[in-house]
């Protein structure tokens, strides 16, 4: 079963193409510009989640991320 996003394709598109807008207007090699989008997501695990829930939504995050390469 596929998993539903509360989020639309159009929101989720739009942010992907003004980011990767970004890191185009500043030509950000691949290892930056995922060094970059790692701490972006170090940083909103830090601030955003309750300190208790950072370790399992890191690992679900970890385990979307390795899923969506095959």
């Amino acid at each position: 079963m596929a998993i539903q996003s509360k989020y639309s394709n159009t929101q989720v598109e739009a942010l992907i193409t003004e980011m990767l807008a970004l890191l185009n207007k500043h030509q950000a090699p691949t290892d930056l510009s995922l060094m970059v989008l790692g701490n972006c997501v170090t940083h909103l695990l830090e601030k955003k989640v309750p300190a208790e829930s950072r370790k399992v939504v890191a690992e679900q995050f970890a385990k979307a991320l390795t899923q969506s390469l095959k």
